[in-house]
């Protein structure tokens, strides 16, 4: 994978080498892991998807829920491969690639787009299938020993498509940082970078909605509210984080007898537009007792003001107009548990985050080195080479931080990142981000 904004102490550019002489580098790359993608599409296509005793087993239906398009995103593959080694055998020493990105890409979208959208029925298919089909354990774990699957299981090789067109984003933009500037290369660099940026962000989107709407669906059913009605279900809504705190309040003491606390669990709900607090009730079902839109919140970090009160604590105050309405004292298990809860609460500004990745700014950043997975909503999701500007960090291994290369923010662990401890390093990822920023806004600038 290219090495995007590395310090010289890594596997990357050196800051003193000619970024022109390694755009070639850049090209090649794109065609040899281009090729390789192809290589694992055969196995996932001839080996799994080939496989007559596995198709016997399966339905038609899960079998297009289980594979889905795999088939036409390997041809499609193939017709882009069999162009790029066209333009690189007609020249090797000046060849172009990113026309020929630009040219395949309806036929990337036409395939690319549903089979990631799909991701949702192909995952929930795999677990009915391990869980309801007795034969499919069995034939799966046999077609997975074979040596041609490198000890990789079926989920390794199904998730491949989505992967390569996140991977294929990043190989574009690591060309378009080693062009020319103000050259016919870069503007065609830049419209492929743009047209790829487009359709991972579309891909995100669609999985995101349908995972965001079945979430909502899903909590309708066990959410209840005490003595009022609250339609839940909005295409506008989705879920932010949700977990469990303890409330504390004072319990009645003579003075001066030392402040002594009762704790009650509490449960929040926080969407993008309000929070729920519940207490659980039997079958997982939550009682909701208070409610209130995100601009009606304020939170203030207690946890080295409260003497004598042990733990990470906040406090959390309920407003509405002029006139200050319920306020809760709450208690996180962990540092990063209550500085995620109060990121969320009182999240910061677009403006705000886009201070943390300018370029007058020289803020920590950190580079990804271990993929990672979110597992909550207020997480992202790191691929290898990803570059985080750094808005927090907590005592218990996480950070909050801001991705370069689209500006999101969230949490990760700070085990699968690596602190960029050069300056030049630092500045070079900024021009760089300003770069790609000021070149793909060009394109929706009338001709002069």
């Amino acid at each position: 994978m290219g090495k995007v904004g590395l310090g010289p102490d890594k596997a990357g550019p050196a800051a003193s080498e000619d970024t022109g002489a390694l755009e070639p580098k850049a090209k090649f790359e794109l065609i040899t892991s281009e090729a390789s993608y192809i290589h694992s599409l055969s196995v996932a296509v001839g080996h799994f998807l080939g496989s007559a005793e596995l198709s016997e087993c399966l339905g038609a239906q899960d079998k297009q829920w289980l594979f889905s398009k795999l088939p036409e995103v390997k041809s499609t593959s193939e017709r882009f491969l069999q162009d790029l080694e066209q333009r690189l055998e007609a020249d090797v020493l000046r060849f172009s690639v990113c026309d020929v990105v630009l040219h395949h890409y309806p036929a990337f979208r036409r395939v690319y787009l549903p089979y990631v959208t799909n991701q949702a029925y192909q995952e929930r298919t795999y677990q009915r299938l391990l869980l309801e089909n007795p034969k499919f354990p069995g034939i799966l774990a046999r077609l997975e020993e074979s040596p041609v699957c490198q000890r990789l299981p079926l989920t390794s090789f199904l998730i491949l498509p989505f992967q390569r067109i996140t991977r294929l984003k990043m190989l574009v933009e690591n060309i378009l940082k080693r062009t020319a500037q103000g050259s016919e290369d870069e503007d065609m660099a830049t419209k492929a970078f743009n047209a790829l940026k487009e359709l991972v962000q579309e891909c995100n989107a669609s999985v995101q909605s349908m995972k965001r709407t079945e979430e909502l669906i899903h909590l309708s059913k066990k959410i209840h509210f005490e003595g009022k009605i609250f339609p839940l279900i909005s295409q506008a809504r989705w879920l932010v984080r949700h977990g469990e705190l303890m409330e504390l309040a004072p319990l009645p003491a003579v003075p001066p007898a030392k402040l002594k606390l009762s704790s009650k669990a509490v449960y929040l709900h926080l969407f993008n537009d309000c929070l729920l607090l519940s207490r659980r009730k039997e079958l997982g079902k939550f009682a909701v007792f208070v409610h209130a839109k995100m601009a009606e919140l304020q939170v203030k970090d207690l946890s080295l003001k409260l003497q004598g009160i042990p733990g990470h604590v906040f406090l959390l105050q309920l407003l509405h107009g002029q006139h200050m309405k319920p306020q809760f004292l709450l208690r996180a298990r962990t540092e990063s548990e209550k500085q995620r809860w109060i990121s969320a609460l009182c999240p910061s500004s677009p403006q705000e985050d886009e201070e943390v990745v300018s370029e007058g700014e020289d803020h920590p950043q950190v580079q990804c080195v271990r993929t990672y997975k979110a597992l909550q909503p207020d997480e992202l999701t790191l691929e290898k080479t990803d570059i985080l500007a750094v808005r927090t960090r907590t005592s218990d291994g996480w950070l909050e931080g801001v991705r370069l290369a689209d500006g999101e923010k969230g949490w990760v662990p700070q085990a699968y990142v690596e602190e960029i401890s050069s300056l030049s390093a630092r500045l070079r990822n900024l021009r760089e981000n300003k770069r790609i920023t000021s070149a793909t806004s060009k394109l929706g600038e009338p001709p002069v």
